[in-house]
């Protein structure tokens, strides 16, 4: 009993000394991993991904995205993470994008049609960099170690005090789940609003007109929800982030007047993908 106390007192210390805070919200987070580590991660899993799905071969279109992603290259910056920026297309229905620690981004042509112009995808590209920039990624990591140790120590504890096993495994279940619906899934939820504000900031500096992320998530809707109740969902409700967007639009807006150079909604997607289809959801 008293090992187990000592090392729950031990892993507490050594989590109050992990904390950081995210870079552009102030948040404070836990991180056991560091930059260098994550952006190892980032580099080896986006081989990976560059091996197995197909490349957009389309001029036209890696050209509009490329131009999007630099602008916002230019103004998601981390005080602690040293990106090396790439971004790649690849023709592919499904609906998503994403940006790996290290600034390897990913756009699939699914999305596009949802995107409309270049300040819809800038919304999208913007809000996965933000993921990147606020090292989500190394904080789930970190997070999900947390609850594995927690586990783990209140087993000892359960069995030091001469607990039924079959008890101690119902409890340890129940502490299971409680931690992925109290902890892991509301947490998700939080980055993820916290990736839409920074994904705001960064295309409001880059000289794209942040009312059509509103517009964008508006369309993304339409996709709805896949039967997913909101408090288990990973994801805030698309309708729910439009709406949280809107609210941020008075500091957006003046980001965007500040910005040396105006785009507004930019350049429409390539007419090739115009058209909106189904698919999964970012």
């Amino acid at each position: 009993m008293r090992s187990a106390l000592l090392a729950s007192a031990a892993v507490f210390a050594f989590l109050v000394c992990a904390c950081a805070r995210v870079d552009g919200t102030g948040r404070r987070q836990l991180l056991l991993t560091s930059p260098a580590q994550e952006n190892q991660m980032g580099a080896q899993a986006y081989t990976d991904a560059k091996g197995k799905e197909k490349p957009c071969n389309d001029a036209a279109t890696i050209a509009f995205v490329q131009r999007i992603g630099q602008r916002l290259a230019q103004v998601a910056k981390s005080k602690d993470s040293k990106f090396d920026w790439e971004f790649t297309v690849f023709e592919s229905d499904t609906v998503n994008a994403w940006c790996l620690p290290g600034g390897k981004v990913a756009v699939y042509t699914g999305i596009l049609p949802f995107c409309e112009n270049e300040a819809g995808l800038a919304a999208v590209m913007g809000h996965e960099i933000g993921h990147a920039i606020a090292r989500h990624g190394g904080e789930r990591m970190s997070q999900g170690a947390v609850v594995g140790v927690a586990g783990e120590t209140m087993g000892a504890v359960l069995q030091s005090q001469g607990i039924d096993p079959n008890v101690t495994n119902i409890s340890m279940a129940a502490f299971g789940g409680l931690s992925q619906v109290g902890v892991i899934l509301p947490f998700s939820r939080k980055q993820e609003s916290e990736a839409d504000y920074l994904g705001l900031k960064y295309m409001s500096e880059a000289g794209y007109d942040p009312h059509e992320a509103v517009k964008f998530w508006g369309r993304f809707a339409k996709l709805g929800s896949g039967g997913t109740p909101a408090f288990l969902s990973t994801h805030p409700q698309s309708a729910d982030r439009a709406r949280d967007l809107e609210a941020k639009m008075g500091e957006a807006e003046k980001l965007y007047q500040a910005a040396p150079e105006k785009h507004g909604a930019g350049e429409p997607v390539p007419p090739r993908y115009r058209e909106m289809k189904t698919g999964g959801a970012p």
